[in-house]
Parts: structure tokens; sequence; C-alpha cells
């Protein structure tokens, strides 16, 4: 079985290219970017052999995973671009769900429970399962952009600072072709829903219903420091809202989040 684009996508206008085995998807859209490809485009292959994952971690997609990359050229502000990972997010976790129908009958009470973590991940059980990332680039008068979705099909890595977690082992049975479809499909409706940052709002409290650790005690590391505290809220641009100890109520723009008994590892 090949990737192809689900019905919806397809009737939307988006391009497919699809490799046996690439590099990077993201930085393949780019190129073509530079190039004059203009999409709305997708960049899939199910071996990746030089991915970037958050604070350029490499991101090794072995055969059978999905990596897959969605080129967008807009004319919006990075602010702006910056939240369409919750879009993402929330079409990732559409597509699983649809494509774990047949695991959850089966696996009842123990089927896989989906959560979105802050900023782009998708968990599982607690677990991570996809990772997203994003990338922008100036063309002529607009932003290319493009959302790199890597999710953990038959393999995860081991040693990442949240435990990771693949389908197969959830005992979700599907390919990263069938995968890919369900997600192309649901991309449109999420990139639809938050039109351009226009529906910013609604595609936010979609996110905050499925959010991971949301009121749970929170850990951010920043790099230079690390935040404690409740995990709030996310503000109308994203950033993630911590409500400290003394009450001040602190927004964060990017970080590594540990929830929970975690949050004490993070915090060390």
């Amino acid at each position: 079985m090949g990737f192809a684009l689900g019905p919806r996508a397809l009737q939307a206008g988006y391009k497919l290219a699809a490799f046996d085995r690439t590099g990077s998807t993201n930085t393949d859209a780019i190129e073509r970017a530079r190039a004059g490809e203009r999409g709305p485009m997708w960049f899939v292959t199910t071996e990746q052999t030089a991915g970037r994952g958050r604070r350029q971690r490499a991101w090794i997609s072995p055969r059978g995973n999905l990596a897959a990359s969605v080129l967008e050229v807009l004319d919006v502000a990075p602010a702006v671009a910056a939240t369409i990972g919750f879009a993402a997010g929330l079409a990732e976790e559409a597509a699983l769900e649809k494509v774990s129908l047949e695991a959850a009958l089966r696996l009842g009470p123990d089927r896989p429970r989906y959560a979105l973590k802050w900023p782009n991940d998708v968990l599982a059980n607690g677990r991570k399962l996809v990772g997203i990332g994003l990338e922008a680039e100036a063309i002529g008068d607009r932003l290319a952009i493009v959302v790199g979705i890597g999710t953990n099909v038959v393999g995860a890595p081991e040693g990442t600072p949240t435990p990771a977690v693949s389908l197969a082992a959830l005992g979700v049975q599907i390919s990263a072709e069938e995968l890919f479809s369900a997600l192309s499909d649901a991309w449109v409706e999420f990139r639809g829903i938050w039109d351009n940052g226009r529906g910013f709002a609604e595609i936010r409290k979609l996110w905050l219903e499925r959010a991971a650790g949301l009121g749970e005690r929170v850990a951010i590391n920043t790099g230079a420091t690390t935040l404690e505290g409740i995990f709030d809220t996310i503000d109308d641009t994203g950033c993630l809202i911590v409500r400290t100890a003394d009450g001040r109520r602190l927004p964060v723009a990017a970080g590594e989040v540990f929830f929970g008994s975690a949050a004490s590892v993070g915090a060390a």
C-alpha cells in the first residue's frame, strides 16, 4: 500500500510528495518552497534519517513510522503562524482516534487514551507518541510554514525526556499509510477552523478539552531557568499560563514541560 491523500484533502487541493526514504520531510518541504512551490502540499515517508525535534534534537524515524510535513504558504505574521501547531495536534489526535477504533473495541478499558501536551506533542497513556515541530521562512511577501508531524507507528525512541511509546506497543495495528490518509483529511478540518489564525479561539477551546496536565503541577524547563506551578490554561497567543505558589499567572512561550511527579525530575 502506498501513501495517498484522503478524499477531503484531495478535494481541498492538497498535493503529495511521498518518499521511500528521506533525510527530513521538513527540509524537503522548505526546499520546495524556496524553489517556488506554494502548496498546500504534504511530504511523507516511512523512513526518515535526519529529522529534527524540539531544540534541534535528532528525530530519526525508523522504517514503518510516519514522518509527515505539510507546507502552507500564507499571508500571516510569525506569531500567528506559531498557533497552527495547536491545529496540528488536534488533527493528529482526531486521526489517531479514527484509526484506533478497532483497537478500542478489542481492548476496552485498556484502549489507548490520547491527550495533547503543550506545546505540540500528542501523548498516549501519558507517554509520547507524536512530536510536532514548526518551521517558517519568509518567501517573498508571504510566510512558508512547515508543520512536521512524526508518529511512532511501529517503534519508539529510548532516552527521551518524556518516555515514548508506539502504536504497535499499544495494540493499535495500523500502517503509516493508513494513518496518513486519516491525518490529511483531519488536517483539512482543523486547518479550516484555524483559518489563518482567525479561528484560534475555537482551536484553543478544543485543544484545552484534550490537554494533558491541565490543573496539575507543572515544571517548565526553558533552558535558562525552570518555572514551577500549576498548569492554568493557554492564552490567546498559545502561551502556557503557570499559576505560581504566590498566585502570579506567568506566560511561558517555549520550554520542556513535565507534569505531576515528573515535575520534580524536570525541576531538578
